[in-house]
């Protein structure tokens, strides 16, 4: 460990540079004339869209200029100087990119202004990530997207993305990390929550990352989300109040404020929410199937100099589920619950050492727990209550000299866990089992990495993570990561291709005492939880076609010990389990428009097929795996969301999303459910400080079977048609 220790210190000293932290992207570039001279003491600007947020920087001698720390999202980049015309540029900044944007300068005799929009929009030509961004603006108006519990800003816009069991899944498996400013919000527990971690309201930019991830972003293979919350950048003393009502006397509601000066930002906001439809219920009739929830969120931003900013960021949520009963389970007055909570405080201080070397240090706090309930009317009545708290820290520097940009860091965390599980008979049998324990474990990641420039066309990264886990088992694991991009000469082709090896921690869950005792006389077994081990493959293309993003991509994984879970009946109580080895394999297409325009589209594709294979590895289970390869419970072949926005006369805009989805495993399989279509649609104006909009998903009402699996997931339809009428006031303070 001293050894690897004294390794890290050597590589932080030798990767000093002005390259930004992962949390941002970064600009620079060369300001010339028309003879193609440097322009010296040229004035630029940096202005976020939407936004009052800018930066400015002046040209050197030699007509070189940077704007480092610039958060995800799209740009206007301003060059101007006396006597000559000004120049404009509309770019997208990706976080951890690095764009190099040269700008010429006429005379003003010459040239007018041009405006210049860069393609693809919202690809880094630079990096070997598969990626999709969701901007505020799709977030609005997108049908349902904006609601609390809505998670539509995932699925409408990423392919292969879907929600089944009421559990989020992405490229055929569960574990996703989600990242605040690129700062982790860790989470090791499978399937234990179904409520939100983030109001959607409070997104300014959705980012995510499906494949052919760096060096830095660790431990969940199938996708890394990093939320870019709303600062108050965008906002000068205003506030905004939000109200909706709907069919299932469904409400949602928020009240949001902030403002900015030149060195501080807050924004905070709280919203509630209720339905009564809340899960997925396991019957096409709704019974007990009431939701509520509300939560708190904040964000302060603060300049204390030109060399430091300082960012923390904070969010409170509750939220309680019935359980769906079906005819039986309401004909004996069952009436089970889940109540939810889920709270972070995340800091960020990004500090400039030097023109040379940025350093960022994030300590975080993250406490999640979910209270399964079953009633005290109910014949056998199970209880089981969850909690975590993971205390940590994330720190990086990161640099660039020459044809390199590298980075080098470190991340860790502490997690203490907390369990209590009963099962209480009612119905004359005696049965009565109890169990509390409290484990804890620690993970510890070191992880470098480096792009270099081999060209101007191609861009060549290799990176490597070390990780460390301690808990029930004691693991270590080596995950080399390389890529490589190519810019091709026409048409601004951009090709890439990535592979990866990943380890992703076990959740602390673990079985013993009386609760083993009763499930082994019930043929049930436990063993011991290891880590997901994951190699991924991943090839893509992005180019623009007719003033659209277009962005292919193939990708592959192999795992071994992947991470599922088992479900008792059609509650809400998941154990979680590894299955000995999953094949998953894939291609997904997306288009896109320009945001700026007058009309956007959106289409998402995925064909992918996900195979289990060999016994369970690890968890509690009675489950007997068919001989050979077989399909998973979440295996649907085809996922297709296509829709767009048309803004209208009068200040109206109006938008439609249509998703389909070949069909899930038919129980055990090999056949699959059939295929199913559902229809969205949103209205809105704006008058003034008033603006009003309404949306419905599932327009036809459909009420098919979504899932039928015999093994881990349970009995699901589909969510009834939901429709909800909002009002918002935006106003002064």
């Amino acid at each position: 460990m001293r050894l690897r220790l004294s390794i890290f210190i050597t590589l932080m000293t030798l990767l000093a540079s002005n390259a930004p932290a992962t949390i941002f992207g970064a600009l620079r570039g060369t300001v010339r004339d028309d003879e193609h001279r440097p322009v010296a003491g040229a004035q630029l600007t940096l202005r976020a869209e939407g936004s009052n947020r800018q930066s400015t920087a002046t040209s050197d001698a030699n007509g070189r200029y940077a704007f480092s720390l610039v958060p995800l999202g799209q740009y206007r980049l301003k060059a101007e100087k006396a006597g000559m015309k000004s120049t404009q540029r509309l770019i997208s900044v990706a976080s951890g990119s690095l764009l190099t944007i040269d700008i010429d300068l006429h005379l003003a005799t010459l040239s007018e202004q041009i405006e210049v929009t860069a393609a693809p929009a919202t690809i880094d030509p630079r990096s070997s990530t598969t990626q999709t961004s969701v901007s505020r603006a799709d977030i609005a108006q997108t049908p349902g997207a904006d609601q609390a519990n809505s998670l539509a800003a995932i699925t409408d816009f990423v392919p292969g993305s879907y929600v089944v069991h009421d559990q989020l899944h992405v490229r055929g498996g569960h574990q996703v990390d989600w990242l605040v400013d690129g700062v982790p919000v860790p989470n090791t527990n499978i399937a234990s929550n179904v409520g939100p971690q983030f109001d959607p309201a409070d997104i300014e930019y959705l980012e995510v990352h499906r494949g052919g991830y760096s060096a830095e972003y660790g431990d969940r293979t199938y996708a890394i989300f990093n939320v870019v919350p709303r600062s108050g950048f965008e906002r000068n003393n205003e506030g905004q109040a939000s109200l909706g009502y709907g069919t299932l006397r469904s409400t949602n509601g928020s009240f949001n404020l902030g403002s900015h000066t030149e060195r501080l930002a807050y924004y905070a906001s709280v919203s509630a929410n209720r339905s009564d439809a809340g899960l997925e219920t396991p019957i096409a009739r709704r019974i007990h199937d009431r939701e509520t929830g509300g939560g708190v969120f904040g964000s302060l931003v603060f300049l204390p100099s030109t060399a430091d900013q300082l960012r923390l960021v904070a969010s409170g949520r509750a939220d309680s589920y019935q359980i769906p009963n079906d005819e039986d389970l309401e004909a004996q007055h069952v009436r089970d619950h889940q109540r939810e909570r889920d709270a972070f405080v995340n800091v960020s201080w990004l500090h400039t050492v030097s023109p040379s070397l940025l350093v960022t240090v994030a300590p975080f706090i993250h406490e999640n727990r979910a209270d399964f309930e079953g009633g005290s009317a109910d014949p056998i009545q199970a209880i089981d209550d969850r909690s975590s708290r993971y205390l940590g820290a994330q720190a990086t520097v990161g640099g660039n000299a020459g044809h390199h940009d590298g980075r080098i860091g470190v991340f860790g965390f502490h997690q203490r866990d907390g369990q209590r599980f009963e099962i209480i008979a009612h119905n004359g049998s005696g049965l009565a089992v109890a169990q509390r324990i409290s484990p804890s474990g620690n993970l510890a990641a070191l992880f470098a990495e480096d792009s270099y420039d081999l060209t101007s066309r191609l861009t060549l990264r290799g990176g490597l993570r070390w990780t460390r886990f301690s808990g029930a088992v004691h693991e270590s694991a080596t995950s080399p990561r390389v890529g490589v991009v190519a810019r091709l000469p026409w048409a601004g082709i951009v090709l890439r291709g990535s592979y990866g090896r990943f380890y992703q921690a076990p959740p602390l869950a673990t079985v013993s005492g009386p609760l083993l005792q009763l499930a082994i006389s019930q043929g049930f077994d436990f063993l011991p939880l290891r880590g997901e081990r994951d190699r991924q493959y991943d090839v893509g293309l992005a180019a623009p076609i007719a003033g659209l993003t277009l962005d292919a991509s193939a990708f592959r994984t192999e795992a071994r010990n992947f991470f599922d879970h088992d479900v008792l009946g059609n509650s809400n109580i998941f154990f979680p389990l590894t299955i000995d080895r999953a094949h998953i394999r894939g291609m997904e297409l997306t288009i896109s428009s320009p945001p700026a325009r007058m009309a956007r589209i959106h289409l998402a594709y995925s064909h992918q097929t996900v195979e289990g294979e060999g016994g369970i590895a690890g968890g509690l289970t009675d489950f007997r795996p068919p001989e050979g390869r077989f399909f998973l419970d979440h295996d649907q072949r085809d996922t297709l969301s296509a829709g767009g926005t048309v803004q209208l006369p009068h200040a109206s805009w109006a938008g439609a999303n249509v998703n389909y989805g070949s069909g899930f495993l038919n129980g055990n399989g090999p056949d699959h459910l059939p295929s199913h279509t559902t229809f969205d649609l949103a209205l809105g104006v704006k008058r003034g400080t008033w603006s009003a909009k309404v949306s419905a998903t599932n327009v036809t009402n459909r009420r098919y079977l979504l899932d039928l699996s015999n093994t881990f997931g349970g009995t699901h339809y589909v969510e009834p048609r939901k429709v909800m009428a909002q009002i918002e006031r935006r106003f002064r303070y």
